[in-house]
């Protein structure tokens, strides 16, 4: 019987790695501290072990690329206002049910009788929603840009479809502006970005060059393979040790300058920018997606009137500064003992591409 060969294996051969990772050592003459963006790929660092096979003068710092991580206290709890009303089924996927609002979490709701759905597509909510036409049904549409395309797929089609009782309730971020918020910090400490190459995937790159010139810093877009990720820390060690800036494409197999024109005119279609809080950060402008006003109608915090809800974060909880590369996930007082996957404070400890989770499951120093 034929077997699908594995094309990834030779992404994680250990002679090619080890290859990489003694040219890195060859050029590396300073300190320097990179942030990869994308929570997967901070997973993908801490599961291999790659930042123990850098030479000690690399630090590589966690960025807020977690789509779970950033979604602000005030939504959740805004989802779990819409959730726990009787004539609502709250469709999310899974790796929002554990997520800690102010009191509970979805699961928590769902367990006391609340009708929440886990569901893999926006359209199975669509559907959903079609299926019951006596209740509201609410998608709870986050991420970044890799998940924009389906969640205004879906609004299309409710549209298209007459499907009236179905609303998103929308808390879409976009990178760049985040990079913006990180650089022009005072207490910034990055000196160059790993960016995400599925997000880069779906809205190519040509957004970083500016990013790139103005705060002169090295950008190289990077998958998830060990080799991948290796070879976007040399490519940046390469820029920062030559006094270089510019961004480079370090996943050519999947990411183009340009992107998916299709993906973005469909997201153009439908959303439109807007200021959006970020989980522990706070507000940056115009980093956001929200509803066109032409598609209003299937905005559920407008349906539903809970634009009102404002919540503070956990005071222990030190996630804000763990997104912004400040700190790291051992800094946490409550790491490992009041908060853990089972019971976590804040969002990067449930989710399984937040910083503090990858910590807690593949670092030796949180068992010890």
């Amino acid at each position: 019987m034929n077997k699908t060969p594995d094309f990834t294996k030779s992404f994680r051969d250990s002679h090619l790695v080890q290859g990489v990772v003694e040219e890195i050592k060859r050029i590396t003459t300073q300190n320097w501290i990179l942030m990869e963006i994308c929570g997967g790929q901070t997973h993908a660092i801490m599961q291999y072990g790659l930042d123990q096979l850098l030479p000690a003068q690399i630090e590589l710092v966690h960025g807020p690329g977690c789509p779970v991580c950033v979604t602000p206290l005030d939504q959740i709890d805004r989802a779990h206002a819409i959730a726990s009303r009787p004539e609502v089924i709250f469709c999310s996927f899974g790796d929002m049910l554990r997520v800690p609002g102010s009191e509970v979490d979805l699961f928590t709701l769902k367990a006391r009788g609340a009708q929440i759905r886990v569901v893999y597509s926006p359209l199975d909510a669509v559907k959903i929603a079609q299926e019951n036409p006596d209740k509201q049904v609410v998608f709870f549409a986050i991420g970044f840009e890799t998940t924009v395309p389906a969640n205004a797929s879906c609004v299309l089609q409710a549209k298209a479809m007459g499907v009236k009782n179905f609303s998103i309730l929308v808390s879409q971020v976009t990178v760049p502006p985040a990079m913006h918020a990180i650089l022009s910090s005072p207490k910034n400490r990055v000196q160059a970005f790993l960016a995400a190459g599925h997000v880069c995937a779906v809205m190519g790159y040509w957004e970083y060059h500016p990013i790139a010139n103005q705060y002169e810093i090295p950008i190289v877009v990077t998958g998830f393979e060990p080799l991948d990720l290796l070879q976007g820390i040399l490519l940046s060690i390469r820029q920062l040790e030559n006094n270089q800036h510019f961004v480079e494409n370090a996943y050519t197999r999947a990411v183009t300058e340009t992107g998916n024109q299709v993906a973005q005119k469909i997201i153009r279609q439908v959303f439109e920018p807007c200021d959006r809080n970020w989980r522990g950060i706070g507000r940056i402008p115009n980093s956001g997606l929200c509803l066109r006003e032409e598609y209003a109608f299937f905005d559920a915090e407008k349906r539903f009137q809970v634009e009102h809800i404002q919540t503070r974060e956990h005071e222990v909880c030190i996630a804000g500064e763990i997104l912004q590369g400040l700190k790291k996930p051992f800094d946490c007082p409550a790491f490992g003992t009041q908060c853990s996957p089972t019971n976590p404070l804040g969002a990067p400890m449930v989710s399984s591409e937040g910083a503090c989770n990858a910590y807690f499951r593949f670092s030796k120093s949180s068992i010890s």
